[in-house]
This record gives C-alpha cells, sequence and structure tokens, in this order.
C-alpha cells in the first residue's frame, strides 16, 4: 500500500474541519495551527503546479482528459516525495474519468469521508459559490459537474451529490472512514477519535481533544476573521460562516426541499437526511 489518506468529501460538507483536526493532532502543540499553516499538514490534489509540471504547461491549458490522465502520476509525485503517510485533500467523486482512475489507489492507505446533508450543502454553496438556491439545488441534481479549471485549481470531477456520495459510501471499510457532519458537531470525542485512530493517533485522548478545541468553528472563524484564510470565496462571503446544521429550515421553500429530496431520497435516506413530514 501506499502513504497517502484521502480526505474525501463534496464541496461544503466539513473537509477543512477534518484538515485543521488533523493539522492540530498531528501538530500537538499549545495553540491552534494558523489557517493558513494547513497546507503544510495536507496537501490539494487539485493544486496546479502538480499539473503543470508534468504536463509541461500551464495546467489552465488542459481540458478534462488530459487532466485525468495526469492524475494517476500527480498522486504517485506527492506518495513518492512525503515522509510517512500524506493527507490528500480531493472534492473528487469515486470512481474514474474518461477512463483513468481519479484516485491512484496503488499509491494509497486509505480515506476520511465527510458526508453532510444536501439541504445544508445547498445553502452553504450559495454564499460559497455566489448562486441561487435554484441553481445550487440544481447543480446538486447534475451528474456532470466538474469544478472550474484555472490558476488556483485544476478541475475536479465530482459528479451529483448523490453519485458522490454513493461511490465513496460504497468503498467503507476498515482503511475508508465514513463520517456524517452532522455527528461531527452532535459527537465530536466520538467522531474525532475514530479518525485519530485511522492515523495511528487514537491512544491519547488529552492529545485528542485538544485537537478537536483548536479545530473548533469559534476558533477556525476568529482566526479567519484576524488573519484571513487563502481558500475563503472571492464572493465576499466567510469560508467558516455558521456550521450549524439544518440551516435549511430558515432557507429553502417547502417545493425546494421536495425536489432535493425527488434527486436524492436514496443516499439522503441511507444517511438518515429526509426530514420527517417529507416522507
Amino acid at each position: 500500500m501506499g502513504n497517502i489518506v484521502w480526505l474525501a468529501s463534496y464541496p461544503k460538507s466539513g473537509n477543512t474541519w477534518v484538515r485543521a483536526f488533523l493539522a492540530n493532532l498531528v501538530a500537538n502543540r499549545a495553540d491552534p495551527v494558523p489557517l493558513n499553516e494547513l497546507s503544510r499538514y495536507a496537501e490539494d490534489e487539485a493544486n496546479p503546479d502538480l499539473f503543470s509540471a508534468l504536463a509541461g504547461r500551464p495546467s489552465s491549458e488542459l481540458d478534462l482528459g488530459e487532466i485525468a490522465a495526469l492524475r494517476p502520476r500527480v498522486h504517485a509525485a506527492i506518495a513518492q516525495r512525503a515522509q510517512g503517510t500524506r493527507f490528500v485533500k480531493t472534492h473528487n467523486m469515486a470512481g474514474s474519468f474518461d477512463g483513468h482512475p481519479l484516485h491512484n489507489w496503488q499509491v494509497s492507505a486509505g480515506a476520511i469521508v465527510v458526508v453532510r446533508n444536501p439541504l445544508d450543502v445547498a445553502v452553504s454553496m450559495t454564499h460559497h459559490f455566489g448562486i441561487g438556491l435554484d441553481e445550487a439545488i440544481a447543480r446538486l441534481a447534475d451528474p456532470d459537474v466538474a469544478t472550474g479549471n484555472d490558476a488556483l485549481f485544476v478541475s475536479q470531477i465530482l459528479g451529483s451529490w448523490s453519485l458522490h456520495v454513493q461511490g465513496w459510501a460504497d468503498m467503507a471499510n476498515e482503511r475508508v472512514l465514513v463520517l456524517r457532519y452532522e455527528d461531527m458537531l452532535d459527537k465530536p470525542a466520538k467522531a474525532f477519535a475514530k479518525i485519530a485512530r485511522l492515523v495511528g493517533i487514537g491512544q491519547d485522548r488529552s492529545r485528542i481533544e485538544r485537537a478537536i478545541r483548536h479545530a473548533g468553528f469559534q476558533s477556525l472563524a476568529a482566526m479567519e476573521k484576524k488573519h484571513g484564510f487563502v481558500e475563503a470565496s472571492d464572493k465576499g462571503a466567510r469560508f467558516f460562516r455558521r456550521g450549524r446544521v439544518n440551516e435549511w429550515r430558515e432557507a429553502l421553500s417547502r417545493e425546494q426541499v421536495q425536489r432535493v429530496i425527488g434527486a436524492h431520497r436514496e443516499q439522503m435516506q441511507r444517511f438518515g437526511y429526509v426530514p420527517a413530514g417529507y416522507g
């Protein structure tokens, strides 16, 4: 096995929270790891520099097929230069694109997958991407969605929320941990202890508890307010905005809720996301 541990999620589902926890768990410092140091502890597989180096030209000039073809080599390069376990963020769905695997499992040791209620994901998307609720709901249901390809990130293949969640959740085993965002909020000690055990730092309860505190929403939001965050949206919204569950109840109409459920019923039922009264 390789040494990449994937930190996987559909966008706006808690990936950065997991990265912050792991950074603080590994660093084991008295003070929280600054937000803009997170990349020292977990890198992003969509880093355009990695693709440009192998392509011999700017990654922004590559199409989806060319990016897909380079991906296994990029992942192999990440694993090769890493010393020990390397956490790597991904928003790619599980599976392949254009005949190429979206994750190189020959150099991978496991994955931590975070799933969040798509009703709340839709609301969070409107703030981060500067789009309307109806557009967010349509994007969640589109099986062909990919992120943009620019100077900041190469394109990632998302698929619909259901395809994304199902693909990763179907892989769950002793090395692929699937967690609900809501459980991380409701029972952080239990949820984050599972992450710590997966990465081999699960014995020291006080270390885990301190990492949870340092990666808590209030801590992250305060650091963003004071120092900014390179991953914040250019739409003006704070990256760490509220961190709540069931925000959809105040933002979505009943018709919009039913539209989301109609598109994602099977996976929403799987994770207990179909609200009462919406059978």
